[in-house]
């Protein structure tokens, strides 16, 4: 097996990095505070003029078609510096991904340059509703046509990037009659829509850079022309790019949890008890081999993940896979990188407590652990 990264690979990683360490990382600890919002859009611009939010979508609409290996590295470069910048960078790619899979030639050219060129500071991905999270079939948000309009009334939870997002993919049941997951749409929303309204804030544990909010849809008019791809296919749209977005998921609870143990690991061979340094100590080293050991499991399952989706081959039990594991030993990670920083790892003058409140979610959003490992349970009895 060939597991060297392509001379292109290597310079976005590298581009990924060196934009997380001098823009990302001095302005983490001032949004985590909820403050910074401005210089945090700013970043995002900077992001898309540079090629990152549009990764996996074609040149004529702005994008850098540097495929999905490209999008996960940079992802996991981006959470080693800011959880809250990564998962923004994710989501809008995964928005542009989906309106260039199924959308018209003309709500290609309208929307994706203006995502992939910072026009638009974000994308936003409304599916997840207050009695359909797990359970997506079960949206309660309804659609349908008046004259030559469609009008959408509902609500979604728990939406990343809605403050600030420049369009919104919109999942809505079109046909309440037909059996659950059979009857959705999908729908193309812009910001500023009368209808379309943004409401609070969620007060986060992690990740508090990134705008959470509760979506409304009042008697919200959109064009018959909104609609994206074919009416009541929409829940295998939405099922076929949350496999993919589980990529990006995977690839930044790596990036949290490697700065995680990076700090460490930094830390143990400074901290001295019983007159040596604690990384000389055998039950510290045991923590540090496991949890390194972990992340690079995870490291490539990911890569494999993004690489079967870059070939167009079946990659959902593969992205799945990612997901599970790589989130779960973020959650190792960086417990145990705060652990064996003692007490300090409990004083926010140390990064410790962020990466692990930043890494919590990501067992959660883009489908629970627990649904990882439904699907994979799926998958792999097909083959018996």
């Amino acid at each position: 097996m060939h597991f060297a990264l392509t001379d292109e690979q290597q310079m976005i990683a590298e581009t990924a990095r060196r934009l997380a360490a001098d823009r990302l990382a001095p302005l983490a600890e001032t949004l985590d505070r909820g403050e910074g919002r401005e210089d945090f859009l700013a970043n995002l611009k900077l992001l898309a003029e540079n090629g990152f939010m549009g990764l996996n979508l074609s040149a004529d609409y702005g994008g850098s078609e540097a495929g999905t290996i490209a999008f996960a590295l940079t992802v996991e470069a981006l959470a080693r510096a800011c959880a809250s910048t990564a998962v923004t960078t994710s989501v809008t790619n995964m928005v542009g991904e989906v309106i260039e899979a199924v959308g018209t030639p003309e709500q290609k050219e309208t929307y994706l340059p203006k995502l992939t060129d910072g026009t638009y500071s974000a994308g936003a991905f409304c599916l997840t509703e207050a009695g359909a999270g797990s359970d997506p079939a079960s949206m309660k948000t309804r659609a349908h046509m008046d004259g030559n309009e469609w009008v959408l009334n509902g609500a979604k939870l728990y939406i990343s990037s809605a403050e600030y997002a420049g369009v919104f993919v919109v999942w809505a049941v079109t046909d309440p009659d037909a059996k659950p997951g059979k009857g959705i749409s999908c729908f193309l929303v812009e910001a500023g829509t009368p209808g379309l309204v943004i409401g609070k804030a969620e007060k986060k544990m992690g990740q508090t850079g990134s705008a959470t909010n509760e979506v409304l849809f009042e008697d919200c008019r959109i064009p018959a022309s909104a609609l994206m791809g074919r009416e009541n296919d929409g829940f295998r749209v939405a099922v076929g790019e949350l496999a993919g977005g589980r990529i990006g998921i995977a690839s930044l609870a790596l990036g949290v949890a490697r700065s995680a143990m990076e700090a460490a690991k930094l830390y143990v061979k400074e901290r001295k008890q019983f007159d040596r340094a604690i990384a000389d100590m055998q039950g510290i080293q045991w923590i540090i081999a496991d949890r390194e050991t972990e992340l690079e499991a995870a490291r490539l399952l990911i890569l494999r993940a993004a690489w079967l989706k870059e070939q167009g081959q079946p990659f959902a039990e593969a992205a799945s896979m990612a997901k599970l594991f790589a989130t779960e030993a973020a959650q190792k990670a960086t417990y145990s990188a705060l652990q064996l920083h003692g007490g300090a790892g409990f004083i926010k003058d140390y990064p410790l407590e962020r990466y692990a409140r930043d890494a919590r979610i990501t067992t959660i959003y883009e489908g629970t652990s627990e649904i990882q490992r439904l699907i994979i349970a799926r998958e792999v009895m097909k083959a018996v």
